[in-house]
């Protein structure tokens, strides 16, 4: 076999192993590609599955803000829906819900003041809710921090006529037992509200 014939053989063993190698390497990039969008379609349908669960969540979450413990209606058509009590174990009670002003003025909480500290160059606040445990026999004020601001909503410009807002106050827990307080709002008739445990 001659030099000429030897290198033709040479090149076509080469041309064929190379062929084979490219037609290998479409062959696992195709597959790759298959692979992926059914990986992809397998991890949208885990975070569709993810979704469901969180906007279930959500809703449960929508759910217990949808629902009413008690609505107490004062005076200048202000009216506290209170849609959660809430003990958790720290030691508080976070009780939240809704202002609503149906009125046509703003409404400045002036007289929700909790003695002289309601103003405090921050704007008015819920800061003289109080909840009173009938059966124990004690009142708890909303928890303050250190630089006396009421843990609790601010309003600062008021509450505009015809808006709601969310509002939020943090109270020390009553013991375990107490399930019922009686929320009180300064101009406003008392309304008892069930506390739930975290």
């Amino acid at each position: 076999m001659g030099t000429r014939e030897i290198g033709k053989l040479l090149r076509g063993t080469v041309a064929v192993a190379t062929a084979a190698a490219l037609a290998f390497t479409l062959t696992a990039c195709g597959g790759g590609d298959e692979k992926e969008p059914e990986a992809a379609s397998s991890s949208q349908s885990t975070g569709d599955g993810g979704g469901e669960r969180s906007g279930g969540n959500s809703s449960e979450g929508s759910g217990e803000e949808n629902e009413v413990l008690a609505t107490i209606n004062g005076a200048d058509g202000v009216n506290v829906v209170v849609n959660s009590a809430v003990r958790d174990q720290a030691g508080f009670v976070t009780v939240k819900g809704k202002v609503e002003n149906t009125g046509d003025k703003t409404y400045v909480f002036r007289n929700w003041a909790a003695g002289d500290l309601d103003f405090t160059g921050k704007g008015a606040s819920v800061a003289g809710m109080t909840l009173v445990d009938k059966k124990g026999k004690k009142r708890y004020y909303i928890l303050r921090d250190t630089d006396n601001n009421c843990l609790c909503t601010m309003f600062p410009g008021g509450l505009g006529a015809g808006e709601t807002a969310d509002f939020f106050a943090q109270f020390p827990a009553p013991p375990a037992d107490t399930t019922e307080v009686d929320l009180q709002v300064p101009t406003m008739s008392s309304a008892t509200i069930r506390i739930t445990d975290k």
